[in-house]
């Protein structure tokens, strides 16, 4: 391909790219249950195709984030989706249950490509257009559920989990395919040195973290062991933090923290997203609930897929318009709005849900602030970033929402359960999730008015 066409090609490959490893990361939601039938397990090891993908997805997004900062960013890309290609080949095989476990932990190795996408379009396009490429990368994972969900359910009910993963194994062909063909080497710069002792304690506090929020069973059966796992993981990333200030090359350059609008946007995007993906998971469980639990709507995987269809469009098309709004009303300001519309999200599904366009209009809404919200942190975070650092700055945040929706999704599941009685929760159990998350929210909408710095 001639450098021109090359050019042009590239905003929409390094899309191309995100979307994939985003819907590849999503297809193990909505096939919890169908993979505890078909492998014969239970459903807490089938809830482990999701939490593998995230666990392996966090430890991946810094490790990657710091090689593709140097000259070796083309390699590093080509090369992850390969991973992901051979992850996305071993869950359609008719191989054993850890094989799929295997795979799904390689597919979510994908993760990590975010943020080196959008270090290459920070180097390779005009700044006009890389904000705008920026933004829309931000919102990928968002766009990413909405088409995974839905698709992976249909294929599922048509041809079985393997058919529904069979997705991601075509998806992730035809990006190796692009990104071979339009992806550019890097600019020249300095190889940076991988930090292994920042990758491993890193890689322990993460999978402690993640481990002890992703497993409500845990908090419900073992709640001593969820508190001692939980203090262990905040011990390691405290020994982490302070070995990567005394390295000269850290996995994570943890001083660019001390600038007051990265530091409060990455605990803004922690607070945010638990309260974003709470109400996520809150509406698509609602929905799939039998009406003999006396409330719900009893929607198959595809019809609850297709709930989310509306959350993803309205989503893009916020994050779209973010770059054209962000010179007008600064980030500050589109923040607060963003985390207001979320709130708005939850005060609606917390007040009426008795009839399915409620859950659907609440979910609509969170997608318009779900969208803003992402496409205005990257400008927040890159503003104070030197353009060498792009991947690892945004590596970190992507760890950093990837544990935000990861304590969301916990948190909901906690609130649920100890309103369980029978088989299902009582609907005071999601009115009272709902109310939660309301308080989580208002709490981010509070540090981004307080704590945010005003010139920005």
């Amino acid at each position: 391909m001639s450098p021109m066409r090359a050019s042009r090609a590239l905003a929409p490959v390094v899309v191309c790219i995100s979307l994939v490893v985003a819907v590849g990361g999503s297809l193990g939601s909505p096939l919890i249950t169908a993979v505890a039938t078909q492998y014969g397990v239970s459903l807490a090891a089938a809830q482990w195709t999701l939490t593998i993908s995230l666990l392996a997805g966090a430890v991946a997004t810094p490790v990657l984030g710091r090689l593709g900062s140097g000259p070796r960013r083309r390699g590093v890309v080509l090369v992850t989706l390969g991973v992901v290609l051979t992850g996305s080949v071993l869950t359609v095989l008719p191989l054993p249950f850890a094989f799929l476990l295997a795979g799904r932990a390689a597919q979510g190795a994908g993760l990590g490509l975010t943020a080196l996408m959008m270090a290459t379009a920070r180097d390779h396009l005009d700044e006009q257009h890389a904000a705008r490429t920026i933004a829309t990368l931000s919102i990928a994972s968002t766009v990413g559920v909405g088409v995974g969900y839905p698709l992976s359910g249909l294929l599922a009910d048509l041809g079985g989990i393997r058919a529904a993963f069979a997705l991601g194994l075509v998806l992730t062909a035809a990006a190796l395919v692009a990104a071979v063909i339009v992806l550019p080497p890097a600019p020249p710069r300095t190889a940076s040195r991988v930090d292994i002792p920042g990758v491993l304690l890193l890689t322990v506090a993460l999978i402690a973290l993640l481990l002890v929020i992703s497993q409500t069973a845990l908090w419900h059966d073992h709640t001593a062991l969820a508190v001692a796992i939980l203090v262990f993981s905040l011990v390691m990333f405290a020994v982490w933090t302070i070995v990567e200030l005394r390295t000269d090359k850290p996995l994570v350059d943890v001083r660019l923290l001390r600038h007051p609008a990265i530091a409060v946007a990455n605990l803004v995007m922690l607070t945010g997203g638990v309260g974003m993906y709470l109400l996520l998971s809150l509406i698509n469980r609602y929905v799939q609930t039998p009406a003999a639990a006396g409330y719900g709507f009893g929607l198959n995987t595809f019809q609850a897929g297709l709930v989310l269809v509306p959350f993803s469009v309205l989503g893009f098309a916020a994050g779209r318009v973010m770059p054209h709004l962000r010179s007008r009303f600064g980030a500050r300001s589109l923040l607060a709005a963003s985390t207001a519309v979320v709130l708005a999200a939850f005060v609606l599904f917390a007040l009426a849900r008795g009839h399915l366009v409620e859950p659907v209009l609440a979910m609509s809404i969170l997608g318009i602030g779900v969208g803003s919200f992402s496409a205005a942190m990257p400008a927040v975070i890159l503003a104070a970033t030197p353009a060498a650092e792009t991947a690892s700055a945004m590596g970190v945040n992507q760890v950093v929402r990837s544990v935000g929706f990861s304590m969301g999704s916990a948190l909901g599941g906690l609130i649920l359960a100890a309103h369980t009685t029978a088989v299902f929760p009582s609907e005071g159990g999601y009115g009272a999730a709902a109310w939660t998350g309301a308080v989580t929210t208002t709490i981010t909408l509070i540090i981004v008015a307080v704590l945010y710095p005003k010139r920005t």
